[in-house]
């Protein structure tokens, strides 16, 4: 699949999770190994107008998520992609929406990741995530390993 066939499979994909509908997110792009999502403050602020938190780790999931699904996808691979574990930072408050990227972690390989998929079934890759500041810092940062797991 091609890498805009694949960006609105996600897409479409998003909008079926009710909370990831509920929480509003977007799919905004795809370019040089990252996968951008958004998602409005209004839909997801806490009682102090910053961003809720559990929304800052949800958009991050989804990004790191959806980072490897958009890849298999356009590998051509029937997977079904889980987050094994993660582990999330906060760093400020956001007073705006939120913005999320999502790409491999440093050392990571979708080859290899691809090819330990073949050959057993299942895969395992280490995906780091950012929702932004408006200033470009981060908010808070999600590294997760997720899990592929071959559709038979």
């Amino acid at each position: 699949m091609n890498a805009e066939a694949a960006l609105e499979h996600l897409r479409a994909y998003c909008r079926g999770m009710p909370p990831v509908a509920a929480m509003q997110v977007e799919v905004e792009g795809y370019a040089d190994g990252v996968l951008r999502l958004a998602a409005p403050l209004a839909a997801n602020v806490n009682d102090k107008g910053t961003a809720f938190g559990g929304s800052l780790t949800s958009l991050m999931t989804v990004a790191g998520w959806g980072r490897v699904t958009l890849a298999l996808d356009m590998a051509g691979e029937a997977a079904e992609v889980y987050v094994a574990d993660s582990s999330i930072r906060y760093l400020a408050p956001l007073r705006s929406d939120l913005h999320a990227e999502a790409r491999l972690a440093a050392g990571e390989s979708f080859e290899d990741f691809l090819s330990t998929l073949r050959q057993r079934g299942r895969a395992r890759i280490q995906v780091e995530a950012v929702v932004r500041l408006p200033d470009g810092g981060a908010a808070a940062t999600l590294s997760g390993r997720f899990v592929a797991i071959a559709k038979r």
